[in-house]
C-alpha cells in the first residue's frame, strides 16, 4: 500500500494522477454536440404555423358544414327556425369587415358572449331588447341589427334582440 509520503509534488498519488489523466482523455475524445439554434427555431415555427393552419382549416370546414346543414334544414321545414324569427333569414347574421366581409351568425349565442365578440371587433353595443317567444332558449340572441346584407365596420353600433323566455 502506498503512503501519502510517496505522493508527487502536485499533491496527488499516482492512482489519482492516472485517474485524472484517463478522465481528461475521455472528455477530450468526444466532440461537443453542435446545436443549430436558428434551424431549431425555424422548424418550431414551421410546426406551430402548420398546427395553427390545421386548426383554422378544421374550424372553417366545421363552420361551413354547420351553415350548410342549417340552410338545408331550414329550407325543408314549414315552420321558421328560432334564429329567423325577427325579420328574415339573415336576422341573426352580421357581416363584419371590409373586403372580404366575415359573416358572424349570433343565433343562439348568450348575450355575454356576443358582447365579448363586439369588444374583439371594436364595435359598440347598442340597445338590447328582450322578446318573449316560446321557441328559444332564454338569454340567447334571436336578432341583430344591422343584420346581413348590411356591413358593420369598426366603431359601428350593434343592437341585439334577446329571448326573454
Amino acid at each position: 500500500m502506498t503512503s501519502y509520503g510517496d505522493a508527487r509534488p502536485s499533491g496527488r498519488t499516482p492512482f489519482e494522477e492516472e485517474l485524472t489523466n484517463a478522465m481528461n482523455r475521455f472528455a477530450h475524445s468526444a466532440d461537443a454536440p453542435d446545436f443549430d439554434a436558428p434551424q431549431i427555431v425555424r422548424s418550431a415555427r414551421r410546426r406551430r404555423t402548420a398546427g395553427i393552419a390545421a386548426v383554422a382549416t378544421a374550424l372553417i370546414l366545421a363552420g361551413g358544414g354547420t351553415a350548410l346543414a342549417t340552410s338545408v334544414a331550414s329550407s325543408g321545414s314549414s315552420t321558421p327556425a328560432a334564429t329567423s324569427e325577427a325579420t328574415g333569414s339573415d336576422a341573426t347574421t352580421m357581416l363584419y369587415g371590409e373586403n372580404p366581409t366575415i359573416p358572424i351568425d349570433f343565433a343562439g349565442w348568450r348575450l355575454d358572449d356576443a358582447k365579448t365578440y363586439l369588444d374583439k371587433t371594436q364595435t359598440k353595443l347598442g340597445t338590447v331588447t328582450r322578446k318573449a317567444t316560446g321557441t328559444c332558449k332564454p338569454g340567447s340572441v334571436i336578432g341583430v341589427s344591422p343584420h346581413a346584407p348590411a356591413i358593420v365596420h369598426n366603431g359601428d353600433t350593434v343592437s341585439f334582440v334577446v329571448c326573454a323566455g
